[in-house]
């Protein structure tokens, strides 16, 4: 699949490429680690561990709720 950016703006990331303390390969390599942050900061973090999700069902049950 690709994706298309405007000339300038790949011109700019290619500049950061070049001159960026984490090395990456390529403008590609840069842009999919930007939209994986992009992506990770979207997602919801779970408020309970899987332990405590699994007491506080238990706890349900035990009332009738589930």
């Amino acid at each position: 699949m690709l994706v298309y950016i405007p000339k300038n703006l790949y011109e700019q990331i290619e500049h950061r490429v070049k001159t960026s303390q984490v090395e990456f390969k390529s403008v590609e390599e840069y842009v999919e680690f930007v939209l994986r942050e992009v992506v990770k900061e979207e997602e919801p973090e779970p408020i309970y561990t899987s332990e405590e999700e699994r007491e506080i069902k238990k706890r349900l049950r035990s009332l009738g709720y589930l």
